[in-house]
């Protein structure tokens, strides 16, 4: 017949507090501060409305503005708007970088500057798609968002 071994419970205890002791404690991690709803609203309505603003006066074509707060997780607002040439294009999301950064708005993402054709500046909250006239009507990006 085998041998049972029995484990004191004064033993079991004493190796759970040796374990316990051993583990370094937990650090209560700090979470950033969430910025109130009506701070972060004015924020993106301020961007929204510069963008329009430097888009108006830089004589952009065809602006048309949609709200995607609540249909899409991308951004709140898209933007799309045609410039008359490459250069204008260039001109265009150079005027909105520069006046949104004076502002204290970032950046995120500034892509299609090589060419000048499709030029989109990200800020996260509001995306911005100027497009040569020839460009637009190609892909028809205003046809994908007004369906929603």
């Amino acid at each position: 017949m085998p041998v049972k071994k029995t484990i004191k419970p004064k033993t079991v205890k004493t190796a759970a507090k040796k374990s316990a002791t051993k583990t370094p404690a937990k650090k209560a991690v700090k979470k950033p501060a969430a910025v109130p709803a009506d701070k972060a609203d004015k924020r993106i309505t301020e961007q929204r409305y510069l963008v329009l603003k430097m888009l108006d006066e830089g004589k952009a074509e065809d602006i048309l503005d949609f709200d995607l707060r609540g249909r899409s997780s991308l951004a709140d607002y898209l933007i799309i708007a045609s410039g008359r040439s490459t250069r204008q294009v260039a001109a265009l999301a150079e005027n909105i970088s520069k006046t949104l950064k004076q502002a204290g708005h970032k950046i995120l993402h500034r892509e299609g500057e090589g060419t000048n054709d499709w030029v989109i500046v990200d800020t996260g909250d509001v995306i911005v798609h100027i497009l040569r006239p020839e460009v637009r009507n190609y892909y028809r990006l205003e046809d994908i968002w007004s369906q929603n």
